[in-house]
């Protein structure tokens, strides 16, 4: 390794966040210390393809709150060699097949959903011998899986809401699950994010339409019993030291038509605010960050991860969901509950890239 670590952005992806992922790549990109790493920037298209994008990131900004249309579709074709001994960015370009573009010392996964946050990326990085940010391979695919996640949260003791894995092959709730869970009920595919494929249902009617449009991102689907409280969230950051620290909670409050916070409440309507820091007493507060410290060291995540939980009038903590790499678009909440922690955006990179290089590869 150089004076300055070679980075590797990585964004895109096959999965139905593809244009979420371009977008926090997008921040990320505009943010990183340049006087401290030389950066390459690689987006997978929606087929898989790897393609070295340059670094402009004009195409991957937020301008307000429209999402871009993003089309991965432009750039020198490109693979990672898996040989830890080489750790190369080859090009696949006609006339420089072969070549090496790069020597990675460290990758940024920008990947949310299936195929680049459940580890399927990550067993590649480890394959190449390669460190990077976030959860390794066992945590990011037990974290992605909302049914695997709420199992290891309960057998930990940590307070979850009722749900009910659905058979694969079951169309519907049996009759004593649907007594358990009472309505509404949220539909979800159980290895997806930015609430991709989740319907809120108010009648058993409308449960079979709700589980096959889940099983279009998923065909393993979770069934979960809506919870009257405080949508909270919590972001949670390793350092180069090991040290694991919770940020300031954030809460997030519906203000408009919306029923529930969906894909187009968290990225393009009007309809939420976002209190950062929430309005929690100190003790509240306190514990909520020390739940979330609780669930990443549960999960046995690293790097970093966004805790969600639900906090109800009685003052009960429940989780919800853990993302092992939320975010990092303009509006999200993980970049901005540190900033008001004191940590900010660059530092918040920096400290994320520092953390990757000092876990290094293989078992940590």
């Amino acid at each position: 390794m150089g004076t300055r670590p070679t980075l590797l952005v990585l964004f895109g992806g096959r999965s139905g966040e593809h244009a979420v992922s371009c977008v926090s790549a997008g921040g990320i990109l505009d943010n990183l210390d340049r006087d401290r790493f030389d950066v390459v920037a690689v987006g997978i298209t929606a087929e898989g393809v790897w393609l070295d994008v340059g670094d402009d990131t004009a195409p991957w900004r937020l301008h307000g709150r429209e999402m871009p249309q993003v089309t991965l579709a432009s750039g020198e074709p490109v693979a990672l060699l898996p040989d830890p001994t080489r750790r190369e960015l080859i090009s696949l370009a006609d006339g420089r097949r072969g070549e090496t573009v790069a020597t990675i010392d460290v990758v940024f996964p920008v990947l949310h959903g299936p195929a680049g946050e459940d580890g399927e990326i990550q067993g590649l990085l480890e394959t190449a011998g390669v460190p990077y940010v976030g959860a390794g391979v066992c945590a990011s695919a037990a974290s992605m899986d909302k049914v695997v996640t709420k199992r290891i949260l309960r057998d930990a003791g940590l307070a979850t809401g009722e749900a009910v894995a659905l058979d694969r092959t079951a169309p519907d709730l049996e009759p004593a699950e649907r007594e358990l869970l009472g309505l509404p009920v949220f539909v979800k595919p159980s290895r997806a994010g930015s609430s991709v494929g989740i319907s809120r249902v108010t009648d058993w009617e409308d449960v079979p339409a709700a589980v096959a449009f889940a099983r279009e991102s998923d065909p393993k689907v979770l069934i979960e019993a809506g919870i009257a409280g405080r949508e909270i969230e919590c972001g949670v950051l390793q350092f180069p030291d090991g040290r694991v620290e919770a940020s300031v909670p954030a809460e997030i409050r519906l203000t408009g038509a919306a029923d529930w916070y969906d894909f187009d409440t968290k990225y393009l309507d009007d309809a939420c605010e976002l209190d950062v820091p929430a309005k929690l007493d100190d003790d509240l507060a306190e514990r909520v960050r020390e739940a979330a410290v609780r669930v990443f060291r549960t999960m046995d995540c690293a790097g970093l991860a966004r805790v969600d939980f639900f906090v109800t009038d009685d003052g009960r903590i429940l989780v919800n969901e853990l993302n092992t790499m939320p975010g990092f678009t303009a509006t999200s909440l993980y970049p901005r509950m540190w900033a008001t922690t004191g940590v900010d955006y660059p530092t918040l990179l920096t400290t994320l890239v520092d953390s990757a290089l000092a876990s290094g590869t293989g078992v940590r």
